[in-house]
């Protein structure tokens, strides 16, 4: 079986919890054939109280049935139902560190007119930081993020994703961790599953919005910026703006907040342990895990 489950993993599929290993969808189904499908990716953690907490559950809820409108999938789930289905899948596979996937998907249909129905499944497993903990060497990507006049680009929606794979993919290949994308005009976009900022003299610089996904860690990032006085700034910029930067991150719910060892071949200079971008990370740590510590004093 998979990384994923295995026969005693339970999910929540259509309204009932069942076995991983004998859920059911159509093959017919219009997600499969043309990915045309919503998800979330959701994490939960073992509070310093030794709780399981979901992180921005609402949010991400409230995103799914966003995204799901944004598609015309039609979507009738409550985001509390949503919520204490998802932490009784946590209980029921015996979780707290957690990655949490729903995934809205449609019927089988092999035209291109409106559902009249969709279906859900919750899923959960343990899965660690999905780029590792070290810094990352970088790739400019040959792949572009979607024109957003031809996608719903706000919406995370299955489809989208042929492009972060193919993107990730070759950087992988041609020996780098992750890639970066630009977008049609060949400004900084974001990676393939995360939202980027670079640090320049103790201030930070991000994609503004319209051609990338509005990340919910990225706004938790901002959240703790403005909390504790960073500046920050949302603006469009080039690769080459981005390698004269001091630092550099990609923040994203699987991905959390990692650092960036180099991009092509310019190495960032100020040493990670030093940066602003660090310390963010620290805060952002300790916010999840519910750690009783200022976000302020964690930035000092």
């Amino acid at each position: 079986m998979a990384a994923y489950y295995n026969e005693h993993t339970v999910l929540w599929l259509n309204g009932s919890f069942v076995k991983a290993s004998e859920a059911k969808m159509d093959l017919y189904s219009q997600s499969l054939h043309y990915g045309y499908s919503v998800f979330e990716g959701i994490r939960s953690y073992r509070t310093v109280n030794s709780e399981t907490k979901i992180f921005k559950e609402a949010e991400h809820f409230d995103r799914l049935k966003n995204s799901a409108a944004a598609l015309n999938m039609p979507y009738h789930w409550d985001t509390r139902e949503l919520i204490a289905v998802t932490y009784e899948v946590l209980k029921k596979n015996n979780l707290q560190d957690a990655y949490i996937r729903p995934v809205v998907y449609a019927p089988a249909n092999m035209s291109f007119v409106e559902n009249k129905e969709s279906f859900i499944v919750i899923e959960a497993w343990e899965m660690q930081p999905f780029l590792g903990d070290k810094l990352l060497k970088v790739m400019t990507s040959s792949f572009q993020r979607p024109n957003p006049r031809g996608f719903k680009i706000h919406a995370k929606a299955g489809g989208h994703y042929v492009n972060s794979i193919l993107a990730s993919q070759e950087a992988k290949t041609a020996g780098y961790d992750e890639a970066l994308l630009t977008d049609m005009n060949d400004f900084v976009a974001e990676g393939p599953g995360a939202n980027l900022f670079y640090e320049k003299d103790g201030k930070l610089v991000t994609p503004a919005l319209g051609n990338i996904l509005p990340g919910i860690t990225r706004a938790t990032v901002l959240e703790i910026c403005e909390e504790s006085g960073i500046e920050v700034e949302e603006k469009q910029f080039t690769v080459e703006e981005l390698k004269q930067a001091d630092a550099a991150f990609y923040c994203g719910t699987a991905a959390e907040v990692i650092g960036w060892e180099s991009l092509d071949d310019y190495k960032f200079p100020l040493k990670w342990k030093d940066s602003v971008s660090r310390k963010i990370q620290l805060a952002y740590k300790n916010l999840v895990t519910e750690k009783p510590i200022a976000i302020m004093e964690a930035i000092q």
